[in-house]
């Protein structure tokens, strides 16, 4: 029988969980219509949360985080895909509470399952990963509610991390000037290569302040961050601007008012990159590999292997991470 690596994370006493590579068998994997191969994965903050024990992610351990992979199909019962495909695998419960891609291998249903669209190769779309499919949802709604190169400036905070990175990148690509947001100074050229036209402290941003309203600044936002954060920024957006909502690294909560949406008109668009229609998703995945194709992904790209995992997850737990890591499990 085929027996594979997978990196494993249990709970050996209470509240501590570590992560170590073991060999298991393709009968371990859940039910699915579709084995793939995994060539690549990436490292996610949810990745993070799952390695750390996070019952909100992870219910039940042992357990194999990862919730993105870019693979080839080695079976499958189903006529949509046959063996010798290339295919993505991302959110649904991958990586959550079904095995993830932290493995060679992993088993999923069909409905979670998406032709690796031409244009892009499994590395690169794995450079991408959950990470960079959310910035691209977070620059299709400000689009659709009716961001413009020429409005001004548009914000990324975390932009360091991995969907503040890609963000920064497809926003500079579509033609608008982007303010990056960081706490780590230090990288400010590296963001500017990236896209960035102008770079400030995370402290501007992210002290609660009592005014209901702060100057006009921003055409729009992409707030990875959360909590006081995204209520700063709401407060200077300008009149009719947006704010794309998909992180909490801050907080999950923040004081909030209704001045900014009652004066000025602001929006605050949620995203939520888990449950689309897989419909949506292709649609987001073809325009990466197409227009929004981007250069420079070796650039923000660390490779590593299963030695560097748990290092590199505790790295992006703690917010020390810079760029996206990618998962090879042959490394």
């Amino acid at each position: 029988m085929t027996t594979f690596r997978a990196y494993e994370v249990s709970e050996i006493e209470d509240n501590l969980f570590r992560g170590i590579a073991v060999e298991k068998k393709l009968d371990d994997l859940p039910a699915g219509e579709v084995l793939v191969k995994v060539s690549y994965s990436s490292l996610n903050y949810k990745d993070a949360l799952s390695a750390s024990g996070n019952k909100g992610v992870t219910r039940n351990y042992p357990h194999t985080p990862g919730i993105d992979v870019a693979g080839v199909v080695k079976q499958s019962s189903v006529s949509q895909f046959m063996a010798g495909d290339s295919v993505i695998v991302s959110g649904y419960d991958l990586g959550m509470n079904t095995a993830g891609g932290f493995a060679e291998y992993i088993r999923v249903p069909a409905a979670w399952v998406l032709p690796l669209p031409e244009g892009l190769d499994a590395l690169a779309a794995m450079q991408l990963g959950t990470a960079g499919f959310t910035a691209a949802f977070c620059l299709e709604k400000l689009l659709a509610n009716g961001l413009e190169p020429d409005q001004g400036e548009v914000l990324v905070t975390g932009a360091t991390g991995g969907v503040g990175i890609i963000a920064v990148m497809l926003l500079a690509k579509a033609g608008f000037q982007v303010a990056a947001s960081t706490g780590k100074l230090s990288h400010d050229e590296w963001l500017r290569r990236c896209g960035a036209s102008t770079v400030l402290d995370r402290s501007e941003l992210g002290e609660a302040s009592a005014k209901p309203l702060l100057e006009e600044r921003w055409a729009g936002a992409v707030d990875v961050v959360g909590g006081d954060t995204l209520f700063n920024v709401i407060k200077s957006l300008q009149s009719g601007g947006s704010v794309t909502a998909c992180g909490l690294v801050q907080s999950p909560y923040f004081q909030a008012s209704v001045l900014p949406f009652i004066l000025r008109g602001v929006n605050l668009l949620g995203i939520d990159s888990v449950e689309l229609p897989l419909a949506t998703k292709q649609a987001i995945w073809q325009r990466l590999a197409g227009d929004w194709k981007l250069d420079g992904l070796n650039r923000i790209t660390t490779v590593i292997g299963f030695g560097e995992l748990e290092q590199s997850l505790t790295a992006v737990l703690q917010g020390g991470a810079v760029g996206r890591f990618v998962f090879d499990p042959a490394a």
